[in-house]
């Protein structure tokens, strides 16, 4: 069977499905609710009423509130107009290496920390539950910061080089499948076993490189399969075993540092890889751009962020 091609819809065709603000809005009732309203403040369905003062609302006679599709979600209480976010959430489910917030403030029309709040919160909804890989998966980690030598004398914190002043990410990516990955305290044994147990299901295949941390994979952690290829010797590729795959997602997400955000502080990295993340599990080249968009916003409630928590 010949390879199935993505459907990818241009920014014309976006504003031709998402022309005004009431198109925005039962779009994303029938991706969150499938048509039948739920109220965000006790769940309930029943007793609901559409009050023609307060447009695209709905008042819960039982629980006497208000709501929208937006309550409680990444766009909780937003001013920014809806047509913006669906604008903002295309380009993060299709740039490949990320969207950086001035360049959002000039595609939408509007402040660069207004746009900067928007992919933050659009960062934060890219969260998804916990789920375990399985089969054959690829552990690696890298670390993400500027070079001591790049930095101002009194920032530098002279403890040598490579690693220092950087984060740790640890990663885990199923041949074939889901990637997860957070920024981790240290890349100990400890930590890195942990890391691998949370989210690796038993019986797996884990391939990793040679350092010291991942020696006692296998003995430590019942029931998986350890197999090292030695990169301090040289050796990348040893049959089916590699990092190869763990390796690419961390080039592109260096790009999109390096290259889009230019800058990512520690305390949101991990919001950076939230979206990075996304876009490759419910965001890749095989999906539809749409399909894209509905996974995405299918899994924004809950993910409700105050500015004074981000800016704390």
């Amino acid at each position: 069977m010949p390879k199935r091609i993505a459907q990818t819809i241009s920014l014309t065709e976006l504003f031709r499905r998402f022309p005004a603000e009431a198109h925005c809005v039962k779009w994303l009732e029938a991706a969150r609710w499938g048509g039948k309203p739920v109220c965000p403040h006790c769940g309930g369905m029943d007793n609901l009423s559409q009050p023609k003062s307060k447009p695209l609302h709905y008042w819960h006679k039982d629980c006497r509130k208000f709501f929208t599709v937006k309550t409680g979600t990444a766009m909780h209480a937003s001013k920014t107009a809806t047509q913006n976010w669906m604008v903002a959430i295309y380009l993060v489910m299709t740039a490949r290496k990320g969207v950086s917030s001035m360049q959002l403030s000039k595609e939408l029309g509007v402040q660069q920390k207004t746009a900067w709040y928007m992919l933050q919160r659009i960062r934060e909804a890219c969260r998804r539950g916990d789920f375990k890989l399985a089969n054959v998966v690829e552990v690696d980690e890298t670390y993400i910061g500027g070079k001591e030598s790049n930095k101002h004398d009194a920032r530098k914190l002279k403890a040598g080089r490579g690693a220092v002043g950087k984060t740790p990410v640890a990663g885990v990516r199923e041949r074939g499948g889901k990637v997860v990955a957070k920024p981790v305290k240290r890349t100990d044994a400890a930590t890195l076993i942990n890391f691998v147990e949370d989210n690796v299901a038993p019986g797996a295949t884990v391939n990793t490189d040679d350092a010291g941390a991942y020696r006692g994979l296998a003995t430590l952690i019942n029931g998986f399969r350890h197999e090292t290829v030695k990169h301090g010797e040289g050796e990348h590729v040893r049959g089916e075993a590699h990092t190869n795959g763990m390796e690419s997602v961390w080039a592109v997400f260096k790009r999109s540092v390096q290259g889009t955000w230019r800058h990512v502080s520690p305390k949101h990295l991990a919001r950076h890889v939230n979206e990075a993340a996304f876009r490759l599990n419910d965001g890749n080249c095989e999906v539809d751009t749409l399909d894209r968009m509905l996974r995405f916003a299918q899994g924004i409630g809950g993910k409700r962020i105050a500015h004074a928590e981000l800016t704390a």
